[in-house]
């Protein structure tokens, strides 16, 4: 008597099909990143020492403990947008910040042992700082926000409060 067997010669399409399949309609993470423009590339022996008046530069660091000091002061996250706004929008009124907002520069410098968060959270809080001034000029010039403005109109704005950030290379500690 002949024992019952299954055709398994197929076997190999179906998995090859289910493989398929999977692949296809599978959706992959895709990490988004921080969207900034990088400037033009400039050779070495091109770069010339522009100097800057140490007044108009905001100076932060974020050591590898995740503490924030600004101009070697101690300082929380949360009080760094006001600061940061103040430095920039000075208007020559207060010594210890900038001369004007088109002069002001925010110069970050991070430890190798700074955390990811700490990272995006101190940019987060400079970016924010800019747009809320852009923000506020644009409303008192357009009556509208910076991002409802035309090409024209931002670019105006932009060159009220430039984007003025510079990056330090981090500490090798």
């Amino acid at each position: 008597m002949k024992k019952p067997s299954i055709n398994a010669s197929s076997m190999a399409d179906i998995a090859f099909l289910l493989l398929l399949f999977f692949l296809v309609t599978t959706t992959m993470f895709v990490d988004k990143g921080i969207a900034t423009t990088l400037p033009v590339y400039v050779p070495p022996e091109a770069l010339v020492n522009v100097p800057a008046n140490d007044r108009n530069v905001l100076e932060i660091l974020v050591n590898a403990k995740d503490e924030l000091l600004v101009e070697k002061e101690l300082i929380a996250l949360n009080e760094l947008r006001g600061i940061t706004k103040k430095h920039i929008n000075n208007h020559n009124q207060d010594k210890a910040y900038s001369i004007s907002p088109d002069k002001a520069i925010v110069s970050i410098k991070n430890d190798r042992g700074t955390s990811y968060e700490t990272y995006i959270a101190v940019q987060n809080e400079i970016r924010a700082a800019y747009r809320e001034l852009r923000d506020n000029y644009a409303d008192q010039q357009f009556n509208k926000y910076y991002q409802q403005l035309n090409i024209e109109q931002q670019k105006q704005v932009r060159q009220i409060y430039p984007l003025r950030i510079s990056e330090a290379e981090p500490n090798q500690n």
